[in-house]
C-alpha cells in the first residue's frame, strides 16, 4: 500500500491556469484545476507541455506531458509519496503568528473508519502547519462523509443524507470529534467546528462533547434562508452559524485515478489497464482533503490558500 499525498501549494500565487470557481461552483473545480496546475508546474522543470484540454471556463489549457517520469517530480518522505515534492524550505507565512487568522477545513471522506480518521486529523493538521511554518491554527472544521444539510429538511425528526455516501454514524462522528478534542487540548487548534448539522443533529451530539463546537457550517441553497429553529438552538448553544459552497464529497475516486493516470489530462502516477503500463498499481481510495486558508488580519487579504489531499494505493 502507497500514501499518495497530492498538494496544490499556495493557489493565491498560480497563474491563469489556475480557474477560481465562481461564487456559483462548488469548491471542488478550484481543487481539481489547482492539484492539475500544480502538478503541469512541476513538470514542466523537465519537460515543457506540449498538448491542450478546455478547463471549466472553457478556456484551453496546457496538458501534462507524461515522457517525463513521475519519479523525476514526486518525491518519497517517510513511506508517502508526495504529488508533486514539496520544499517545505521555500513555504511559509510572511509575518508572526498574531497577524494571521488561519483556518483549515478537513473533508473526510467515504469508505474511512473513525479509528483511521484518528490519525487522519493529526496528520491533515501536521502538514498545514508544516506548509505555512506555524505552531497552531484558529480554527478547523470537520466534513463528515455523507452528510449534508438541506434547509428544506430541518424538521425532519432523522437527518438527511447525501445521494453520494452513506449515513455517518453517531458514535463513529464521536469518536472522530474526539481526535479534534485532543488537538485543542495540546492548543494546536484553537477552535473546533462541525459542518452540515442541524439542531436535531446537534441536540444528539453536543452532550457526547468535552470541547464543543465553536462553529456550525452550513450549505444552504436557498438565497442563505436558515431555518429559525437552527437559529434559536445555535444562538442558546452559542455556536456561530456559517455558510458555505462546499461539496459533501469533495474528491471521488475517478476523479484522483483521472488526475494521476495516463488518459490525456492524466499525470502518468497511477498505470493504466494495458500490459507494461507503467506507474503504481493498484485499488485506489482517496482518505481525505483539507482546505486552508490564512488571512493577514489588519488587512482581510488572503496571503496563502491551498489544498493537500490523501490517497492510497495498492493491492
Amino acid at each position: 500500500m502507497t500514501k499518495l499525498i497530492l498538494s496544490t501549494s499556495n493557489i493565491m500565487n498560480g497563474g491563469p491556469s489556475i480557474i477560481r470557481r465562481p461564487a456559483s461552483e462548488k469548491s471542488n473545480v478550484e481543487l481539481i484545476n489547482a492539484l492539475r496546475s500544480n502538478f503541469l508546474a512541476s513538470m514542466q522543470v523537465f519537460a515543457p507541455a506540449t498538448k491542450g484540454f478546455s478547463s471549466s471556463d472553457g478556456a484551453e489549457r496546457k496538458t501534462i506531458s507524461q515522457d517525463v517520469p513521475y519519479s523525476e517530480w514526486t518525491a518519497r518522505e517517510d513511506g508517502s509519496l508526495f504529488v508533486p515534492s514539496i520544499d517545505f524550505a521555500q513555504s511559509g507565512l510572511a509575518e508572526e503568528r498574531s497577524q494571521y487568522d488561519i483556518t483549515v477545513k478537513l473533508f473526510f471522506l467515504p469508505h474511512t473508519s473513525a479509528t483511521e480518521r484518528c490519525r487522519h486529523s493529526q496528520e491533515a493538521v501536521d502538514l498545514v502547519l508544516r506548509e505555512l511554518h506555524m505552531p497552531s491554527i484558529d480554527l478547523l472544521i470537520v466534513s463528515f462523509p455523507g452528510v449534508s444539510f438541506d434547509a428544506d429538511d430541518e424538521d425532519e425528526e432523522e437527518p438527511q443524507w447525501s445521494q453520494d455516501g452513506e449515513g455517518e454514524d453517531l458514535s463513529a462522528m464521536v469518536e472522530t470529534w474526539q481526535a479534534l478534542e485532543n488537538l485543542h487540548g495540546k492548543g494546536t487548534v484553537k477552535q473546533i467546528g462541525l459542518s452540515e448539522f442541524g439542531s436535531e443533529r446537534l441536540e444528539k451530539f453536543l452532550p457526547r462533547t468535552n470541547v464543543r463546537p465553536s462553529v456550525d457550517q452550513i450549505n444552504v441553497r436557498d438565497c442563505c434562508v436558515v431555518p429559525k429553529s437552527l437559529i434559536l438552538y445555535a444562538k442558546q448553544e452559542k455556536i456561530e452559524l456559517l455558510t458555505h459552497n462546499d461539496c459533501t464529497n469533495i474528491l471521488p475516486s475517478g476523479t484522483v485515478r483521472e488526475l494521476l493516470g495516463n488518459g490525456d489530462k492524466g499525470a502518468g502516477v497511477l498505470a493504466g489497464p494495458e500490459e507494461g503500463s507503467k506507474g503504481l498499481k493498484g485499488e485506489l481510495e482517496p482518505q481525505w482533503v483539507v482546505k486552508y486558508t490564512a488571512v493577514v488580519r489588519d488587512r482581510g487579504v488572503i496571503e496563502n490558500k491551498g489544498y493537500f489531499a490523501m490517497a492510497e494505493v495498492g493491492d
